[in-house]
């Protein structure tokens, strides 16, 4: 199994923005075999910070999700999610 970490660092005051549109997409994203999936704001972190975490039980699986931005509704939902971000990173961490 794995731990797919997403860290986006918002712009100033954008972080509720980009949560909100998040939590629309976790239901989809179970859909997809996405699992244990949790949202975090930073309370000591640099400002602004919003990390996206889920399981998977393969990096294939991982790979399919691919195909999960492109539905309608998520691309509605995430439609110019990056006008709220300055940057980020993903980590992919082994649960052993």
């Amino acid at each position: 199994m794995y731990l797919i970490r997403d860290t986006f660092h918002c712009k100033p005051g954008m972080a509720k923005e980009l949560v909100k549109k998040f939590k629309q997409t976790i239901p989809f994203m179970k859909e997809q075999n996405m699992h244990n999936t949790r949202l975090m704001t930073d309370v000591v972190s640099n400002y602004w910070t919003v990390v996206l975490e889920l399981e998977v039980e393969t990096l294939a699986e991982f790979e399919n999700h691919k195909g999960f931005t492109s539905q309608p509704k998520v691309k509605e939902i995430m439609k110019d999610y990056m006008t709220l971000v300055k940057g980020g990173k993903r980590e992919i961490f082994n649960i052993e």
